[in-house]
């Protein structure tokens, strides 16, 4: 589905009032404190909550020359977390040499990875490359079981995932005083909201310790978002206005404050900018006045933008707040 239909889609909610409406006032920036970079569309899996519809069939990369000018930007501005995600960032071929060129400036530095890539002889090398770097690595698993885990993210990922976890760990990453970060990203698995996430974290890794003898350092709590293949699968198993009227019903005006989107700015494979992942995958540019791609940067007027919304802004208000980073504060 193209994004402009998507929009359309999402622009129906029977009944029930448009996000913009439930704002007291515009939702405004009041940072960059994170550049999260989309450095392809290209991944070697399908999975079936992708919002950003990613798969091998995939040919959005982005270019050395937009990596330098993100390069640069990050030279001359306190912008002090550069997120790397995809498709699968390790399938962008400059990817090793812009993770050399970031490290040297002593930022943090996080990559989202699927981890069942490095299981293939071709990407294994980024396992030693995270750890030299000190990359933070984050990945997504549905459940502690492989079941549900590959009923999201495709047949066998889960063992693949269980495999690249076990080598990150005799890297280092997950133990304590190591300085390497290894974190989970749970998403649900079908039309629900998740639970509450310092008691996933428990559960996780509970079992993740006692089935596998495995560690990590945080799990993170994503409500999915009504965009890209999920998006589809809420309209083909006709839960689409089941799943948004809970989204509306559980908004918490106190998420509003603690967005992603205030401190953080999204850069697309073709240099664009936008004020999160999910405008990005819409098609919805920075707007109101705000440069909209890498080659006219300015951080003052970026950092004061206002932002733009529409309703599938629902999935991170609802609850407990969803984020990047997961459950949000202000609850």
């Amino acid at each position: 589905m193209r994004p402009s239909e998507q929009l359309r889609h999402l622009a129906r909610v029977p009944g029930e009032a448009p996000f913009a409406d439930m704002l007291a006032r515009p939702l405004r920036a009041e940072d960059i404190q994170i550049l999260q970079l989309n450095v392809g569309r290209r991944c070697n899996l399908m999975c079936k909550h992708c919002h950003v519809e990613a798969g091998p069939h995939r040919r959005e990369m982005m270019t050395r020359p937009v990596l330098e000018k993100c390069l640069e930007i990050l030279a001359g501005h306190p912008i002090g977390t550069i997120d790397v995600t995809g498709g699968a960032p390790e399938m962008n071929p400059h990817l090793p040499w812009f993770l050399e060129q970031v490290s040297r400036l002593g930022r943090r530095l996080l990559v989202r990875s699927n981890l069942a890539i490095l299981a293939q002889d071709a990407y294994r090398h980024f396992l030693d490359i995270y750890a030299d770097l000190k990359v933070e690595v984050v990945t997504s698993l549905p459940d502690p079981k492989s079941q549900r885990t590959d009923r999201q993210r495709g047949h066998g990922v889960y063992d693949l995932v269980i495999a690249m976890m076990r080598a990150l760990n005799a890297r280092g990453y997950g133990r304590p005083g190591s300085g390497l970060v290894l974190d989970l990203v749970y998403n649900p698995v079908g039309a629900y909201l998740p639970g509450a996430q310092e008691a996933l974290a428990r559960t996780f890794k509970a079992q993740l310790a006692r089935e596998h003898g495995l560690c990590f350092n945080n799990l993170f709590c994503l409500g999915n978002c009504p965009v890209g293949r999920y998006l589809d699968y809420l309209i083909r198993s006709e839960n689409y206005e089941a799943y948004m009227t809970e989204l509306i019903h559980a908004f918490n005006r106190g998420a509003v404050d603690n967005l992603m989107c205030r401190t953080t700015l999204s850069v697309g494979w073709n240099g664009k900018l936008y004020d999160c992942d999910f405008n990005q995958m819409l098609d919805l540019p920075v707007d109101h006045g705000a440069p909209s791609h890498v080659d006219v940067f300015d951080l003052e007027k970026l950092k004061n933008r206002q932002i733009v919304v529409a309703n599938h802004c629902y999935a991170c208000t609802a609850g407990a707040g969803s984020s990047c980073q997961g459950a949000l504060d202000g609850v």
